[in-house]
């Protein structure tokens, strides 16, 4: 049975000149094949385009091609028209160094884009790139609405997977309605991918009384196990995404997902538990993907000022203005936010973030 924990390479460690470190990813990319897992994700424009050249130097390279499964994504920030299309495939082929991916996916989908995509015939396009044999699977990641989903997969019946954010915050949630997603891939008889599990690592490091209800529980395991296993648990779930960072978190998500169990019903009524505190704290639901800094013509460092608000709205820690001071150093500060919305316009969560710029220099400056 195919293990269902993949290594996303959109968080891999970096250096201190915040490139990615190709020697640590190269020993954790060893050790997740080495355990019996081989799905990897990336794109192109993750760690400023450098993603796929990681798959390169790190997987592709250096293990035979039989032994990984290679997803990439045809994203809608790289592409004006169909002609740009082919063009873009065959230089994330080259860069990533394969023949074809084993799943290839339009890119956070959403109702903004979809005309864009549609505009340039994508959807043909991927049907097209699986008949000559340059991708063996299709589908798209989505961030939308799960009437929008059903939509989709209604007009575009050849879709055979669908990636979505999956988490047990964001079950029921009105805006991401993970849930809802999920019933509409059951609906169509797709196959889910889940994106996000410990949403942006919210669900990796839990305030104290969150913590405390898993550790009641008296089985020692992470947070982080919980979320991903809560995730792994539904059956028409095939891989969950870890954007591992770390050593440590790679041998945490290996010592749950190698020999996986489901939740058991008690854990299910835990995370429940669990999600009533987190729902009760007033968080900006920012998972870090960092989508957002591509088009940022100040270089604001989005994801990490929202983090430092969340931070603050929890504990009002005026020390926190210092930590804000250290992340702004040689970049944008918040106050330099002009409001042009390329941030906004992006974003998978769809989040106001002129407003959270706003919030963040009156806060922090």
């Amino acid at each position: 049975m195919d293990k269902k924990l993949a290594f996303g390479f959109m968080r891999l460690p970096e250096t201190e000149d915040e490139k990615i470190d190709l020697e640590t990813t190269k020993k954790m990319v060893d050790r997740f094949i080495e355990e019996g897992f081989s799905y990897f994700d990336t794109a192109y424009g993750y760690h400023n385009q450098q993603s796929e050249i990681a798959i390169r130097e790190c997987l592709v390279k250096r293990h035979p091609r039989k032994h990984f499964l290679l997803t990439d994504k045809l994203s809608s920030a790289y592409f004006e028209k169909e002609a740009d299309l082919p063009g873009f495939f065959a230089e994330q082929l080259e860069k990533t160094g394969v023949q074809y991916f084993d799943t290839y996916l339009i890119h956070s989908l959403n109702r903004k884009n979809y005309q864009k995509f549609l505009a340039a015939n994508a959807f043909e396009f991927l049907q097209e790139l699986k008949a000559a044999g340059k991708v063996k699977r299709i589908g798209f990641s989505f961030h939308d609405t799960a009437d929008f989903l059903d939509q989709v997969l209604t007009d575009h019946p050849g879709m055979e997977v669908v990636q979505l954010q999956f988490n047990y915050l964001d079950f029921h949630d009105p805006e991401v309605q993970s849930y809802a997603c999920y019933q509409v891939c059951e609906k169509h008889d797709k196959t889910v991918l889940v994106m996000e599990p410990v949403q942006g690592g919210k669900l990796a490091s839990l305030p104290a009384e969150a913590k405390a209800i898993l550790d009641r529980f008296g089985k020692g395991a992470s947070p982080a196990s919980y979320a991903i296993r809560f995730a792994a648990s539904f059956p028409r779930v095939e891989r969950v995404l870890s954007g591992m960072s770390t050593q440590e978190q790679l041998e945490d998500n290996i010592s749950y997902m190698k020999d996986f169990m489901p939740l058991t019903e008690g854990e299910y009524l835990l995370l429940d538990e669990v999600r009533k505190i987190l729902e009760q704290i007033e968080r900006i639901p920012c998972t870090a993907c960092d989508y957002c800094l591509e088009g940022c013509p100040t270089e604001i460092p989005i994801s990490g000022i929202i983090a430092l608000l969340n931070d603050y709205s929890m504990s009002k820690d005026e020390s926190l203005s210092e930590k804000y001071e250290q992340l702004v150093t040689g970049r944008g500060r918040a106050s330099e936010c002009i409001a042009c919305a390329a941030c906004e316009n992006i974003c998978p969560q769809h989040l106001e973030i002129i407003r959270h710029m706003a919030d963040a220099a009156a806060t922090f400056e």
